[in-house]
């Protein structure tokens, strides 16, 4: 273990905490719905605090991993009770546990392009996040996959959010903006927002940030 694998793994955990200190007991009670989208949404800045890491297996088993247990015994299908969060119990019960699956993941097969990383864990939060927030709100007109209804303002909102994210994320990690950049992260925003549409059971935490990572790569860098 280096040094900036205690780092970040410290930064991880210290903001995961002041997270679910902020929306488990400060909003939750009042705003359930908004505070699991917050925490949803919030989480994802962990994509920016990739380059500290600097090994695959700390990223991955260390600072990633062990929040697919912490978030399972966070949810309704806890067996003990008392973790059971509220944020986890305003939404789909697994969402957090797809979100650590995701990452711990990701983290492993990507971990020599960390914005591959990122721009899934982004696509994920912010983009599902927003378009969770807005289309409840504002999603007049909807539409049925299975068991979930979603709006059409939400799945615009997907894409729109996706782009906006993944624009600022090449950003962030120094890819050179170009116009074929840009084109390719329209492509995969309209394509991360039918991905989000047509997944049902709260999968979306799963499909849509390996779908976008997966795109990334084959699009941008392969």
């Amino acid at each position: 273990m280096n040094y900036g694998d205690i780092i970040g793994v410290l930064v991880v955990y210290g903001y995961v905490a002041f997270l679910l200190v902020l929306t488990e007991k400060v909003l939750s009670k009042r705003y359930p719905l908004q505070s699991r989208k917050l925490l949803h949404m919030l989480t994802g800045n962990i994509a920016f605090l990739l380059p500290v890491f600097q090994t695959r297996e700390m990223m991955a088993f260390v600072a990633a991993g062990p929040f697919i247990l912490f978030t399972f015994l966070m949810s309704p299908y806890s067996p003990i009770k008392s973790m059971r969060g509220r944020t986890s119990e305003a939404g789909h019960g697994l969402g957090l546990v797809y979100y650590a699956i995701t990452w711990t993941i990701l983290a492993y097969v990507f971990f020599d392009n960390r914005v591959v990383i990122a721009i899934g864990i982004l696509a994920m939060s912010y983009g599902d996040g927003l378009a969770s927030l807005i289309g409840v709100k504002y999603g007049k007109h909807t539409y049925r996959i299975i068991h979930d209804t979603k709006s059409y303002v939400g799945s615009l909102t997907m894409a729109v959010a996706t782009f906006a994210i993944l624009l600022i994320a090449v950003g962030y990690y120094l890819i050179p903006v170009t116009s074929t950049l840009v084109i390719s992260l329209v492509v995969i925003a309209i394509i991360a927002m039918v991905v989000e549409g047509v997944t049902p059971f709260g999968l979306d935490n799963l499909s849509v940030p390996f779908v976008v990572a997966v795109l990334y790569w084959w699009l941008v860098i392969h």
